[in-house]
């Protein structure tokens, strides 16, 4: 369980949200809404342990998750608005170099796999710097697959994705919730996911 409680977080002098409570269940995801400044991505930022909030705390499994505590990095993946790619290296190479800065060894058979579940097998051996923001967006979520840990922190995951990429990224999201995964979506859009695994965090 991923439990945040009593949270508050400003931005410069201004007071983004206070006595934020959320509680994730394994198995379950946690839609975050609201107005663009609301705090949804200081939020999950808090969450993987990426900044520091003004007041609260968060815990996972009953344990307190210190700001940049190791063991959260190796129990999380966060996925920013931008994917992270270098434009030289290709789609194959800049999914390698992800997925190894996580501290992970993706065999390249997997690598393949994940490649095809995104529809971008294909593009394996192009260079970055040719493909589309939604291309570069299916590259993140090749990555999330490679990344089987137990809490997934998504930052407008749906951003730049086609129909097609929509699905992918739904399919991704609902295999890790079945495997007992947690995710935490900041998102402006609806995702197609069970509706029994899914609650909503509005912020104002």
């Amino acid at each position: 369980m991923l439990e945040a409680i009593d949270l508050a977080a400003r931005r410069g002098s201004l007071l983004l949200f206070a006595r934020l409570r959320m509680r994730v269940e394994r198995g379950r995801a946690l839609l975050v809404t609201g107005r663009n400044g609301s705090g949804k991505t200081t939020l999950l930022r808090i969450l993987a342990g990426l900044t520091l909030p003004e007041a609260g705390h968060v815990t996972l499994d009953g344990e307190t998750i210190a700001p940049h505590s190791p063991a959260m990095r190796a129990q999380s993946v966060f996925a920013g608005h931008a994917p992270g790619l270098k434009d030289e290296l290709t789609v194959e190479e800049n999914l390698r170099s992800l997925t190894a800065l996580a501290g992970e060894h993706a065999a390249d058979d997997a690598i393949a796999k994940a490649l095809a579940s995104v529809d971008l097998f294909e593009q394996r051996g192009l260079p970055a710097r040719v493909l589309s923001q939604g291309q570069r967006r299916r590259v993140g979520l090749a990555r999330l697959a490679l990344l089987p840990r137990p809490v997934w922190l998504l930052d407008e995951p749906a951003t730049a994705l086609d129909a097609a990429g929509l699905t992918s990224l739904g399919k991704l999201v609902a295999q890790r919730l079945r495997e007992g995964g947690m995710v935490i979506a900041a998102t402006h859009q609806s995702l197609d996911l069970p509706a029994d695994r899914v609650d909503t965090l509005a912020m104002t």
